[in-house]
């Protein structure tokens, strides 16, 4: 007999800030551990905000404190691997919370499970990416950086997850030093293919997918029926 499917509930929670969307993840994360809960997948949009992972350090973000605060952009450090991003308002970003255990206990694997199913998302959408290879963590195309990862295992539990570029302002990539790379370009979907989908709708679209490639059973919670449909 077939083993039952594993449920993961894809939330979409629209624009939200750093702080409460890591609470949500941390909240989640403890009810997977004692079992009260299900695998969870957090879809949303953040407020501007450089995140610092735990290879970052301060001299990452090159703006200075009065700058930051007159832009209104939040600075975090987080637990998460790698370097210092950016998050704003038009980009997708995605923080599953499942358990990888039994079968899938290998973090290179992950990372490159989230890599391509993020390039299959961004094939639908008319965007050709590849998975970046050795420092080059997270998805290109054509040379340019659209994508980041950036995750954190507990025991096999993850948080954190991926960031894409929808349409963000990408001039504010150029207030740090993104992902420790220095020199390199940021690009989003509307500026290659000059279209910009509705963030709900990526965010379907990548929940499908996630589903499908780590075998659970999908519930889609807070989304409306164009995203259901897209």
């Amino acid at each position: 007999m077939a083993a039952e499917r594993r449920r993961l509930v894809a939330s979409w929670l629209g624009r939200i800030g750093y702080a409460p969307a890591l609470e949500l993840q941390l909240a989640a994360r403890e009810a997977l551990r004692r079992g009260a809960g299900p695998e969870r997948l957090f879809l949303l949009e953040h407020d501007p905000v450089y995140t610092l992972g735990r290879n970052a350090t301060p001299a990452d973000v090159l703006l200075p404190r009065a700058e930051l605060e007159r832009r209104g952009i939040e600075v975090h450090e987080t637990d998460r691997g790698g370097q210092v991003t950016y998050h704003g308002p038009g980009q997708l970003v995605g923080y599953p919370v499942v358990d990888l255990s039994p079968d899938r206990r290998d973090l290179r694997r992950y990372v490159r499970d989230l890599s391509e199913l993020l390039v299959e998302t961004l094939a639908e959408l008319g965007v050709t990416a590849e998975v970046g290879e050795g420092e080059r963590i997270g998805v290109w195309t054509g040379g340019r950086k659209i994508a980041a990862i950036g995750i954190h295992l507990s025991r096999w539990l993850t948080t954190h997850g991926f960031a894409l570029n929808v349409d963000p302002d990408l001039a504010l990539f150029a207030g740090i030093v993104p992902c420790g790379l220095i020199g390199i370009q940021t690009t989003s979907i509307a500026r290659e293919t000059g279209r910009t989908p509705a963030l709900e709708s990526v965010a379907a679209r990548f929940a499908r997918r996630f589903a499908r490639r780590f075998e659970r059973e999908l519930e889609l919670a807070g989304f409306g029926a164009e995203a259901r449909s897209a």
